[in-house]
């Protein structure tokens, strides 16, 4: 069975697969990693191949060295022992996140061109895929909880709250004028951007929501979003499937 890893600056997802089939999910977070966490995750399911990727250098040097040392096999690298295999017209091909080629190929895959992934994570990303299926860029914006945080970090007098649901458009104290300007904020934001990305790649693009805070995203906009929270794994364990698998490394 496939350990697919997807480290974040937030958490560390996994999925367990056979043969492309979902076995397990879970998360460990970031800050809180430590190789019995994975020992008491995976639990008595036979590990024979481990895939990551990351946006957090350090994190995987660790991971990559416990489940080396675990499993008696070292993990494969996306970026580095295999290529998202999706066409990059990003300037810098180099530059952009292995995470955001990931989610392009796996939302394409699965759902097909053209394509707009919105990612809510630890950053709010909008990633575009042309009607011809190639990754064209997108858009990187602090996610909601780095929102929050700023707010109470850069200011003298506003709190550090917790994510949730608005309970009002119009805050009537100082958490709920909080939680609707940046919640509801980003909903309203991503209509707008969504609508522009359209009207350059076509009016009937279908658009592709997973990320942990998604839902909130989706709730306060007007656009269509269909969510799926284990896009990213599930594209690591296409890769894996047929790019990795039946080559000799």
């Amino acid at each position: 069975m496939l350990l697919a890893i997807d480290i974040g600056n937030t958490n560390i997802s996994c999925g367990i697969f056979n043969n492309n089939a979902i076995k397990k999910i879970f998360d460990i977070p970031s800050k809180q990693y430590s190789l019995n966490k994975f020992r008491k995750k995976i639990g008595p399911l036979k590990i024979t191949d481990t895939l990551i990727c990351s946006v957090v250098p350090k994190l995987t040097n660790a991971v990559k060295k416990d489940l080396t040392g675990m499993l008696g096999k070292r993990p494969y690298i996306i970026g580095k022992d295999a290529q998202v295999p999706i066409k990059n017209r990003y300037r810098n091909p180099n530059q952009v996140g292995q995470d955001r080629l990931v989610n392009a190929y796996a939302g394409l895959i699965f759902y097909g061109a053209p394509l707009i992934v919105i990612d809510s994570g630890t950053a709010l990303t909008f990633d575009v895929i042309s009607k011809q299926g190639a990754y064209l860029g997108g858009l990187i914006l602090p996610g909601l909880g780095i929102s929050l945080a700023a707010l109470n970090e850069k200011t003298a007098l506003l709190p550090r709250i917790k994510l949730q649901y608005p309970k009002e458009l119009i805050g009537t104290n100082t958490i709920s004028s909080i939680l609707s300007g940046v919640v509801i904020g980003a909903g309203v934001l991503a209509n707008g951007l969504a609508s522009r990305i359209k009207r350059k790649i076509g009016k009937h693009t279908q658009i592709i929501g997973t990320g942990g805070s998604i839902s909130l995203v989706k709730k306060y906009s007007d656009i269509s979003i269909k969510i799926d929270r284990n896009l990213t794994l599930k594209g690591l364990s296409l890769i894996y499937e047929n790019e990795i698998k039946n080559r000799n490394f």
